[in-house]
């Protein structure tokens, strides 16, 4: 025997990574929506003037509600990133025989979602700025919902919600950067763009020490913060230049870690578990005081709603129909039709990522509610039908007869 020991196969890695990727996910949504349910009955109790004066409170230059949204979610938006980066490099978005069915099932879940908004609401000038707002997916809140159904939903599927998920995350930012953008500092972008050189340049040196990258990545939010592009985009702009090679050889039989694989795997925890759970509650918390059944039928609210629960479905489920049917892919391993369906309505939990567009949207309170209101219940709407769809269903031989296996 060998005295040696047998290096784990990259294919194994990660397997591994995407494994605890999903695991993390799913516990964190679970603790999310745990958390959006507290800050709903605090905003309705009897501490609801302090939590909404704790909010807008002012730490230095920001308010509470601000450092959350601004500062933290930059940290978000580089986890993103980095999961962005890793799956199309060495994961499950890797090839284009991996991407094609994600890709496309994650372009219709934001077009569609996009143009029932507009159907409801392409008559008022100021709420149609609110068009992107149902088409995000909530990745944590979703993977949230599949962890309680166990093994009635098949590994193939998490893997491809997962990943349309992220493509859907990138879509989402790259809506950011484009349309949700305040007034414009030609100095501060210049600046902005001198540091994404020198962090290129720090990776094409070939630096795998993260404290440079990290340094720069301040000072690029700051600049970004100043420039009217949302300070966020900082996080993702600065994930895409962290290397994402070790400095070892893949044959070694320790192979050291990449800088991208080390702060993805420092960052998972607290983003998951204490990030986005505050995020939630410093923005799920809207007030039923004053509220009349009539606010759920206005435009605004209903093509929120509508968007994120028909929208989602129809452009999901619609996409991976054609795709399948027309032969250019097959259904995930061992998934039913009846099972994709379930998966394309949990898609239309829109949370977090929803959440932070509304309020990148709107600066009325009143319209920041209505908002509020179209997610909560789109996103309950589409969770709970989803959830029943992928109990009541049973897994389908679909992939394996068309594979003839």
């Amino acid at each position: 025997m060998s005295s040696h020991p047998t290096p784990k196969p990259i294919k194994n890695r990660i397997g591994t990574t995407l494994r605890a990727f999903l695991e993390s996910e799913a516990a964190g949504g679970l603790i999310l929506m745990a958390v959006a349910a507290l800050a709903i009955f605090t905003a309705n109790s009897a501490l609801a003037p302090v939590y909404f004066s704790a909010l807008h409170l002012y730490v230095g230059p920001l308010s509470v509600q601000h450092w959350i949204n601004d500062a933290l979610m930059a940290l978000f938006f580089l986890m993103v990133g980095l999961e962005i980066k890793r799956e199309m490099l060495q994961g499950q978005l890797s090839t284009w025989g991996r991407r094609i069915l994600p890709g496309v099932a994650a372009a219709g879940g934001m077009l569609v979602p996009a143009l029932i908004y507009t159907f409801f609401n392409h008559a008022d000038t100021q709420a149609i700025r609110g068009w992107a707002i149902p088409s995000a997916t909530d990745i944590a809140f979703a993977l949230g919902v599949i962890s309680l159904l166990g093994s009635r939903v098949p590994t193939s599927l998490k893997v491809f919600l997962a990943a349309l998920a992220i493509i859907d995350d990138l879509g989402a930012v790259l809506i950011i950067a484009l349309f949700y953008t305040a007034g414009l500092s030609l100095i501060d972008r210049a600046g902005a763009a001198v540091v994404v050189l020198l962090l290129i340049g720090l990776n094409r040196r070939r630096v795998h020490s993260l404290t440079p990258y990290l340094l720069l990545g301040a000072v690029l939010w700051v600049l970004l913060f100043r420039s009217g592009v949302h300070a966020t985009i900082a996080g993702v702009l600065l994930a895409l230049t962290i290397p994402a090679r070790s400095t070892s050889e893949p044959q070694e039989a320790t192979p050291s870690v990449s800088p991208l694989t080390r702060l993805e795997r420092n960052l998972h925890k607290p983003v998951a578990f204490l990030i986005v759970p505050l995020f939630g509650f410093a923005n799920a918390g809207v007030s039923f005081a004053g509220v009349t059944p009539s606010v759920l039928t206005e435009p605004l609210t209903l093509g929120v709603a509508a968007g994120l629960v028909f929208g989602k479905l129809i452009g999901v489920f619609g996409a991976v129909f054609l795709l399948v049917k027309t032969g250019l892919t097959e259904l995930p391993a061992n998934a039913s039709w009846s099972q994709t369906l379930g998966v394309s309505l949990l898609c239309g939990i829109g949370f977090t990522m929803s959440l932070f567009i509304g309020l990148l949207a709107f600066d009325d309170p009143a319209l920041q509610d209505r908002v509020k209101f179209g997610i909560l219940a789109g996103s309950l709407i589409a969770g709970f039908s989803g959830y029943m769809v992928l109990h009541l269903v049973k897994g389908g031989k679909t992939h394996a007869a068309k594979s003839g296996h």
